[in-house]
C-alpha cells in the first residue's frame, strides 16, 4: 500500500485493509475492566456484529464542519422563538421542565461522501456510546502513522470520565441539593433488547464510581411517599432507553408521572425529544423563510441550510410531486427510531408510498453516506457508514462510524458494526 501520509483519508478508506481491532483486547475489556464474566460471549451470540475490526478515516475538516452544524442548532434550540414554535399544543409532560437538566447521550448523526456533507437526523437517546468506550480499549495502530492520529486508549478513558460526569452534571442541574445515588437504566423487557450487553456495561460503570445502579423494565418500578422505587432501592435518576419518547404509551404511565412529580430526575426527557429529535423539526431547520421568521441569525442560517439536507413534510397536496422526485428523497416517519419504517425513495412500492401518506413523514434530499472498502478480495463491494457524533450541552463527547449493507444501519451485516474513527489532519 501507499505510504499513508501521500493518501486522502477518502482513499484510505478504499485502500487500508489492515485490522485495528484487537480481539483478546476487546474480550478483556468486556470480561474484566467494564463489564462481567459471560459478557463478551453474550455479545457474540446476541449481536456478533457488533464491533467492526476496521476502522474509518475523515479529514479533520469534516469533523469541524459537523461541530459547526450541531453548534449551529444548538444555538436555534436556545432561542425563544424556537421553543415557542416547536412545544406549541404540546402535552404537559413535554412543557415538564426538569430544571435546566439538558438530557444525556444527545446523537447527531451525518452522512459524509467526498466533500457532500448532512446532518440526517438527531436522536435523545443515542445508543452505543459504552460500546464505544470498550471498542476504544481494544483498538491497536495497524502501522506506525496511525499511532499518532488518535490516542483511542486514553480518549476511551476519557469519554468514561464524560459519562460520569455528564449524569452528575444532569443531577445538579435538576436542582438536587445532594448526591446522585442510585440509578435506573429502564427499557421495556430490557433483557430482550438488541444492546442489553451496553446495559449491563453502564450499571457496571455506575458501581465502579459509587452510584448504585439497576436495570429495569418500567413494570418494575413503583411510586411510594413521593419517590421511585425499584424493589428496597429509592431511584435518583432514571436513564431513559424506552423509544416512547414522549412518554404517551399506557407501559410509559409510571414513568411519565414520576417526572411529572418530580419524584426521580428522568433522562433523557420528552421535552429534549420535542425541542431536538422530532424530525418535523428539520423541516424548519432548512427552511429559509422559517430561519427568517424565527429570528435566526443570517451566519447560522448558512451553516444549517448547508450542512442539513433540505427536509419537508410528507403531504397529499405535495404527494405527486414527492412521487416523482422519490429517486433523489429519503423517506422516514417524523417520530421514528432505529431506521424503523424508513426507506429510500428508489425502493419504494406504490403500495409502501401508500402508507407514508396515511403517516406523519418527512421527506429528505438523499445524501449518500460514506463507503469504506473492508476486503481486498471483494473491492467492488463497499460497506456504508454513518457517523454518529455523541453531543452533551453542545459539545462532541465522542465521535463513531456505523459500518452497514442495506438501505439503513442494521448491525446485522459481517464486518460491519461500530467502527472508530480517526480525524485526518489537513497536513498528511
Amino acid at each position: 500500500m501507499t505510504h499513508p501520509t501521500l493518501l486522502s483519508p477518502e482513499r484510505f478508506n478504499d485502500e487500508c485493509f489492515c485490522l485495528s481491532l484487537d480481539e483478546a483486547v476487546l474480550r478483556h475489556a468486556l470480561e474484566e475492566e467494564l463489564g462481567s464474566p459471560g459478557l463478551a460471549d453474550l455479545v457474540q451470540s446476541r449481536c456478533p456484529y457488533l464491533f467492526s475490526a476496521q476502522p474509518v478515516f475523515l479529514p479533520q475538516r469534516q469533523q469541524q464542519r459537523m461541530a459547526a452544524v450541531i453548534t449551529a442548532v444548538e444555538q436555534v434550540v436556545t432561542l425563544p422563538s424556537w421553543q415557542e414554535r416547536v412545544l406549541h399544543g404540546c402535552d404537559e409532560v413535554v412543557h415538564h421542565t426538569p430544571g435546566r437538566a439538558s438530557g444525556v447521550f444527545m446523537g447527531f448523526d451525518f452522512h459524509l461522501r467526498g466533500e457532500q456533507l448532512g446532518l440526517i437526523e438527531i436522536n435523545t437517546n443515542a445508543g452505543g456510546a459504552m460500546l464505544n468506550t470498550v471498542l476504544g480499549r481494544a483498538q491497536r495502530a495497524c502501522c506506525p502513522e496511525m499511532a499518532n492520529l488518535w490516542p483511542m486508549p486514553v480518549s476511551a478513558q476519557r469519554l468514561e470520565q464524560d459519562i460520569i460526569r455528564m449524569f452528575r452534571q444532569e443531577w445538579a442541574l435538576a436542582g438536587r441539593d445532594r448526591s446522585l445515588s442510585s440509578i435506573a437504566l429502564v427499557d421495556e423487557n430490557p433483557e430482550q433488547q438488541y444492546l442489553y450487553p451496553e446495559f449491563i456495561l453502564f450499571r457496571r460503570l455506575f458501581e465502579k464510581h459509587g452510584i448504585q445502579a439497576v436495570i429495569a423494565d418500567p413494570q418494575q418500578l413503583e411510586l411510594r411517599d413521593g419517590h421511585l422505587w425499584c424493589g428496597d432501592l429509592m431511584i435518583d435518576l432514571v436513564y431513559n432507553r424506552l423509544t416512547d419518547f414522549t412518554l404517551e404509551q399506557p407501559r410509559s404511565a409510571l414513568i411519565r408521572q414520576a417526572l411529572l412529580d418530580d419524584a426521580a430526575l428522568v433522562t433523557p426527557h420528552p421535552r429534549a425529544y420535542a425541542l431536538y429529535a422530532d424530525k418535523f423539526n428539520l423541516t424548519l431547520l432548512t427552511d429559509p423563510q422559517a430561519l427568517q421568521e424565527l429570528g435566526v441569525p443570517g451566519a447560522i442560517q448558512q451553516v444549517l441550510l448547508q450542512g442539513i439536507p433540505h427536509t419537508e413534510r410528507v403531504t397529499p397536496e405535495q404527494a405527486e410531486r414527492l412521487w416523482q422526485q422519490r429517486k433523489q428523497l429519503f423517506f422516514k416517519p417524523a417520530s421514528g427510531y432505529g431506521s424503523k419504517a424508513a426507506y429510500r425513495g428508489d425502493k419504494l412500492t406504490r403500495g409502501v408510498w401508500a402508507e407514508i401518506l396515511k403517516g406523519r413523514y418527512v421527506a429528505q434530499t438523499l445524501v449518500p453516506p460514506g463507503e469504506r472498502k473492508c476486503s481486498p478480495d471483494n473491492p467492488a463491494a463497499p460497506l456504508k457508514f454513518d457517523l454518529r457524533n455523541y453531543v452533551y450541552q453542545g459539545q462532541v463527547q465522542w465521535l463513531a462510524a456505523r459500518l452497514y449493507q442495506g438501505q439503513t444501519t442494521n448491525f446485522r451485516t459481517p464486518g460491519g458494526g461500530f467502527a472508530p474513527v480517526y480525524a485526518w489532519p489537513e497536513s498528511c
